[in-house]
């Protein structure tokens, strides 16, 4: 199926693990212009080494720390030097942030930083630029809307489902689409280091997974290509669960 994704332009973040990574090279073999961003440098020259030897369009490393002021800047400043456009907007860089009742200020804060505020930064020195050319997509991978437990970042995914509403309106009328995409039990190493074992995953599954599994990196990336293409041109604010049915509220 042609997705209509051939020439366009990608900034990924997160792009060195997990979901980030695979959706960064779904696009790149899309033949889409991508920029990937993360910390680990040597994890994204691996992934661009990959890309060519599958015959897709290598990506171009760059590597940032989110948790740095002024990165979102400068990232997207060089992203749209590199690529001349930045069409479509990846946020994938997060990270589970569990905190006691008596959690510090300072641990509230970090938590919010960089599954909030980052993402809110990066998007809105991009949005310019994709308002300029009339077409953008952004897609934000966030997090569950039923929390088990008291987590900084769950409480930071909240607040981006309600900034990216909001912004979805705003930028509606230029061309650009905003939407956040919630996984469930998709397979990385965050999921890995809580069910390390093949049982502890089984048993998870058989008692909140109607599906009866736990998901890979590549069925939610699918989804976020979709997103991404201009097929997905009438779809926007809104927040979509890719977690084989585990989530119960309706809508």
């Amino acid at each position: 199926m042609d997705w209509g994704l051939k020439g366009k332009t990608a900034l990924v973040t997160g792009a060195s693990q997990g979901i980030g990574r695979v959706t960064a090279k779904l696009l790149a073999l899309e033949g889409v212009r991508v920029v990937a961003v993360a910390r680990r440098l040597e994890l994204l020259v691996q992934l661009s080494e990959e890309l060519k030897s599958a015959g897709g369009t290598p990506i171009v490393p760059l590597q940032a720390d989110l948790s740095v002021d002024g990165e979102p800047e400068r990232i997207a400043k060089e992203a749209g030097e590199i690529l001349g456009r930045i069409d479509i907007l990846m946020n994938a860089a997060g990270g589970s942030r569990p905190v006691d009742f008596d959690a510090t200020k300072d641990q509230w804060t970090e938590g919010m930083m960089l599954n909030f505020f980052r993402i809110r930064e990066l998007t809105h020195a991009v949005l310019p630029l994709m308002k300029k050319n009339q077409w953008g997509r952004v897609i934000t991978f966030t997090g569950t809307s039923e929390p088990r437990m008291l987590n900084a970042a769950f409480t930071a995914k909240a607040a981006v489902h309600v900034w990216a509403k909001a912004i979805s309106r705003d930028f509606a009328a230029d061309g650009i689409t905003v939407n956040c995409l919630q996984p469930g039990r998709i397979r990385t190493e965050q999921i890995k280091k809580r069910y390390p074992t093949l049982e502890s995953e089984l048993e998870y599954s058989r008692q909140e997974i109607p599906l009866g599994r736990f998901g890979d990196p590549e069925e939610i990336a699918a989804v976020a290509i979709f997103l991404a293409s201009p097929l997905a041109s009438y779809v926007t604010g809104t927040v979509i669960p890719v977690d084989g049915g585990s989530s119960r509220f309706a809508f």
